[in-house]
This record gives structure tokens, sequence and C-alpha cells, in this order.
């Protein structure tokens, strides 16, 4: 069986399910935006972690981010599609089934350094390794620390409603849109008192705190990017950079540039 130890460009040309070992790493380096296959599944679980730049994973109910010292985790068998950023450095974790307590949803987990080290060790060494040899008792402590990194809530759950879809897609081309729940209930020929349900229902949100988590999971995208707070502000339509800053910070409890130094 092909051992794989340099960095690949996308994780589409390695194959997780082939390996029987408890946890296998990949490292995934590129220079340009991988906008990913469409929707997959996996036997193994699969932790995505980003070192710098950001990834984003959508599953069928939500978007999942993950800025750098964060990843993500999706269940084996679970249908999903990435996108990582440009300039990205970007580390696959592969758990067989039943080798960890992970949750059984996906979530994003904010990576301690401990299990950040022991993913990056694992990504240097051969897939195929014994059960009695160095790298199956190192892989053996990662399994047992990642259950017990913290989640964090950096997700967007949206909906298969074809109204709500219409104008989630609208958000994301054009950020910066500032029409209310009624112009959007008009757009979308609905009744306002009937969007706020649907939305609520779908995403457990309103539609203020729903669009603003939007505005969010941009924002963390572009800024892992390197761009700048203001060019982030302008271009969610922010009238001002102390307006996004005080979104941001009530968000996440930092302002964008505390949040990012506390990431590395």
């Amino acid at each position: 069986m092909p051992v794989n130890k340099k960095p690949v460009t996308s994780p589409e040309e390695f194959n997780a399910d082939a390996f029987s070992q408890a946890a296998i790493a990949l490292h995934v380096s590129s220079s340009g935006e991988y906008a990913g296959q469409s929707p997959h599944a996996h036997r193994k679980g699969q932790l995505i972690l980003s070192l710098r730049g950001a990834v984003s994973c959508k599953v069928e109910d939500a978007l999942w981010l993950v800025p750098p010292g964060h990843a993500v985790w999706v269940p084996g068998e679970v249908p999903h599609s990435c996108r990582v950023t440009k300039n990205a450095d970007t580390y696959f974790l592969f758990i067989e089934p039943g080798a960890a307590v992970m949750p059984e949803i996906c979530c994003t987990l904010a990576i301690t350094p401990l299990v950040r080290e022991l993913v990056l060790y694992l990504a240097e060494q051969g897939q195929v390794y014994s059960p009695d040899s160095k790298t199956a008792r190192l892989a053996a402590v990662l399994l047992e620390h990642i259950p017990d990194v913290p989640v964090k809530a950096l997700h967007l759950p949206v909906s298969d409603h074809p109204k709500i879809r219409k104008m989630a897609e609208a958000l994301f081309n054009e950020p910066d849109d500032r029409r209310t729940l009624k112009q959007w209930a008009a757009h979308l020929a609905i009744s306002e008192r009937s969007l706020a349900r649907r939305i609520k229902e779908a995403t457990g949100m309103s539609f203020g705190r729903w669009r603003q988590q939007l505005h969010l999971m941009i924002a963390l995208s572009h800024l892992a990017e390197g761009q700048s707070v203001q060019r982030v502000a302008g271009m969610l339509g922010y009238d001002s950079v102390s307006a996004f800053i005080t979104m941001f910070r009530k968000a996440l409890g930092k302002s964008p540039t505390q949040y990012f130094s506390s990431l590395n």
C-alpha cells in the first residue's frame, strides 16, 4: 500500500478509507483557493485542522467555518464538501469509527497545542504503521485527548427551504445587502410573519441574529486570508469600522486583532 509523506494540494488525491489504522493524518498545502469536490462521505470520521487561512465545510443543514487554530469534525458517512482559502495550511485527521469518543454531529473545535502537535507529527509519518509501533502509541494519545477539546459555535445553520436558500445565497454573494426582513419578504413573495417563522424554525435564530452570524462567518474567512479589518467591514456594508468591531467583539468576546493574535 502506498505511503504518502509529502504535502498534497487536495484531499481527493488520498483515500483514507483504504487504511485500517485507527488514525492517519494528511497535510494539504495549496497556494490557491481550493473549492473541493461535490458532497461526498468517508467511512472514517474527518477532523479538518487549519493552521493558516480558513476552511469552510458544508453539510446538509449548516455551513461550518474553521479559522486558524480550530478544526471542524465531520463524523463518518456524513456527506460534506469543503472550501479552503488562498495560501491555507491545512491538516486532515481521519479517525476510524469507534477509535475515539467523538461527537455524533458536526462541530467546530478549538484545538489545544498538544493535539495540534500530535496531528502534525502523525502527518509526517507513513500512514501504514504496526499496532505496537511508536506511531501507534502516539496516535492513541492523540485519540485520547481529542474528545477533551472545547467546542465553538462557529457555524451557520441553513435551510433547504427554497426561499430561505435563495436569500442565503444572495447574502453570501452580496453580504453588504442591508434589506430588512420586510423587504426580503416582499422580494420572496411571502409574508413577513411567515418568513420570520420559517427562518426561526430552520435555524433557531431570528433574521437579525442569523444575518449577523453569516457576517461573522464571512468576516472570519476573509480576515484569516489577511484582509484588513477596514476592507472586511466595508465588504459587509458596515457604516463604520467601529460598528463592525463592536459586532465582532459581542460575538467572540474580542476585537478582530485580539482574536487572531490569540490564535498564534
